[in-house]
């Protein structure tokens, strides 16, 4: 079973996207569990002070280092973490390979970062890895918490109804999904194509990855570039 814990100063943006959907059915049924730790209980004082001033003046607060010790070093006191994940824009950005790897993983702490980022310190004696959702910057880690825990549970054999749909995500061989039809086979004078009515299985697979590879080509020039220099 996989554990994740995140550790949070506003714990109430991940409860929700968390405790729904396809996380709350890993969950449900034992294959994950997703701990949300309040940063505030470990603050210092008597009001649970977590931020403070950065050194060297500038505007913005900082997440102070002793908090966040106190609680990974209590969580890691229980057991093993394979890795320490800081959300960042400084980090790697997010990929489904990332994902992929993370779900082999037993154990996860995930911190999320707030007001103008962690003390370095805490990145340089317990953070693994960093980890950014791209180059924009989010008020806070949460989101990219949630958006990591997600793309990673999903993927714990037996979450998903059909096993085989988490292998068939875009992104999983380095292109795009391609395109996706349902009932009614006619809908406003546009029908769906043939191909996908014929019965023929192997040509509706060439199908579909002829598609894939051209919307990768048109969509994510990028991705297409990178899997023509593979081939």
């Amino acid at each position: 079973m996989l554990r994740i814990d995140i550790i949070s100063a506003v714990p109430a943006l991940l409860e929700s996207p968390l405790g729904q959907s396809i996380p709350k059915r890993a969950t449900d049924k034992q294959l994950a569990e997703i701990h949300i730790h309040n940063l505030h209980d470990y603050g210092l004082g008597k009001y649970r002070q977590i931020d403070d001033y950065p050194f060297g003046g500038g505007a913005g607060m900082v997440l102070m280092a002793e908090p966040l010790s106190i609680l990974i070093e209590k969580l890691q006191s229980d057991r093993q973490y394979d890795e320490v994940i800081y959300t960042s824009p400084d980090g790697e950005p997010f990929q489904q390979g990332i994902a992929n790897t993370l779900s082999l993983k037993k154990n996860i702490i995930i911190i999320c970062g707030h007001y103008k980022g962690i003390d370095q310190r805490i990145r340089d004696m317990y953070v693994t890895r960093e980890i950014s959702l791209g180059d924009f910057v989010l008020s806070g880690g949460e989101i990219a918490a949630a958006a990591i825990t997600d793309a990673v549970v999903r993927l714990l054999p037996g979450v998903l109804g059909n096993e085989e749909s988490a292998l068939s995500d875009s992104f999983q061989d380095g292109l795009l999904a391609p395109p996706l039809y349902t009932r009614p086979e006619v809908f406003k004078d546009k029908k769906i194509p043939d191909v996908l009515m014929s019965g023929d299985h192997k040509m509706i697979e060439a199908w579909r990855l002829e598609q894939s590879m051209e919307r990768t080509r048109k969509l994510r020039p990028d991705l297409y570039k990178k899997l023509d220099n593979e081939i």
